[in-house]
């Protein structure tokens, strides 16, 4: 295959390519910055490739801030941190550096610099986004370095509310970066189980925006070619870290899934941010866990469009049957755990998860309304690896 390297305008401009971070100052300069905060998380912050990169912008008269505060599941008082260093460094733009966490917080950030409302006054329900200022929300330059959660391709942040212990999805059109660069180079360190953890995250995204009963082809179409990308690159990039054309398909996957799910997301995200929340534990693993066993519980509302998909994978067994099959073998070979008590995850809050699935946001776009008792018995066979 050829090196890939393109510039894409759908959903906005994506440069992918292997180096192509080299371009980040020039990226930043498109979107009128001229004082960019490079937020990431602190396991980056003092690694070379956010060093090349703040030395990069300053090389070419940025003046480029650095903020890192930022937990495993970001938090309204990680927000409040970053912009007070926003405001500290008289900062004009974002750059979001990372995984989706860091991404995450980043564009929270960059909508929330310019707000005189709480964060939580934005959460996604009704029209609560048109509460924002949108001329206060400062540009964003994306540059994931993992390949699953396609938050640089996203209109809204997952943030922890501290107080209730829940995580609250906030959304803003403009919240979209500007720009992003795919460059697989910078994911080639991710260790292997992170890299299957967030692979099974853009599964994730990219099989529940097809199953959501939502009417939208376009996203079915991008979907069913993303998780084609994962069945055969998932594997490559778990198994060869330094495999570049492997790691640039598993970005590109991870911003078809991101893209996808305008369409819906279902109960295994409806669990996984209760659980996140709760138990503070890595959410594309939390999917991957769960994946079987939300598949199963929907199969009578998913089935047809579950062969479908079957066909175009090639799959030897053609039918949801097989289709299921093939994900617990692919969770197998990458080393995803059966149950979530292998993480530690027990029942005892069984009730609670119940509850906070049955309200979460995504629940809306699983093809079947599951009531509080069915997410809590989903919870507890998960929990017990009985599917």
């Amino acid at each position: 295959m050829h090196e890939i390297n393109v510039d894409w305008n759908y959903p906005t401009h994506i440069r992918v390519g292997s180096g192509r971070i080299r371009e980040l100052a020039e990226a930043c300069q498109q979107q009128g910055m001229r004082s960019p905060l490079l937020i990431t998380d602190p396991g980056l912050a003092g690694l070379p490739m956010v060093e090349n990169a703040l030395a990069n912008c300053r090389e070419t008269g940025l003046e480029c801030g650095l903020f890192a505060d930022i937990q495993n599941n970001p938090a309204g008082s990680d927000v409040a941190k970053g912009i007070a260093a926003f405001r500290a460094g008289d900062h004009d733009g974002v750059i979001a550096f990372g995984g989706g966490s860091a991404l995450d917080a980043a564009k929270a950030v960059a909508l929330m610099v310019g707000q005189d409302r709480p964060m939580w006054d934005f959460e996604d329900a009704d029209d609560n986004w048109t509460r924002v200022n949108a001329a206060g929300v400062a540009p964003i330059v994306a540059v994931p370095t993992t390949a699953g959660t396609g938050s640089e391709v996203g209109r809204a942040a997952v943030i922890v509310d501290e107080d209730k212990r829940l995580k609250k999805i906030i959304f803003h059109p403009k919240m979209l970066p500007g720009v992003v660069i795919l460059d697989p180079q910078l994911t080639v360190g991710l260790p292997s189980h992170l890299t299957a953890a967030t692979g099974m995250d853009a599964l994730s995204h990219s099989l529940e925006a097809l199953c959501s009963p939502f009417y939208h082809p376009m996203a079915e179409g991008i979907a069913m070619e993303g998780i084609r990308l994962v069945q055969h690159y998932l594997p490559r990039a778990v198994a060869n870290g330094n495999d570049i054309e492997a790691r640039a398909q598993m970005l590109v996957a991870a911003c078809m899934g991101a893209t996808a799910f305008q369409k819906g997301l279902g109960g295994m995200h409806a669990l996984a941010h209760p659980l996140g929340a709760l138990y503070n534990a890595h959410h594309g693993l939390l999917n991957a866990i769960l994946m079987p066993y939300v598949l199963k519980a929907n199969r009578s509302a998913i089935e047809v469009r579950v062969e479908r998909l079957a066909r175009y994978l090639d799959l030897e067994d053609p039918g949801f049957d097989g289709f299921l099959r093939w994900v617990l073998e692919l969770r197998e070979q990458i080393a995803i755990p059966h149950s979530l008590a292998t993480i530690a995850i027990d029942d005892s809050d069984a009730h609670t998860v119940g509850t906070l699935a049955a309200e979460d946001p995504s629940a809306g776009g699983n093809p079947i309304p599951f009531s509080a008792g069915e997410y809590r018995q989903l919870f507890i066979q998960a929990v017990r690896g009985e599917l």
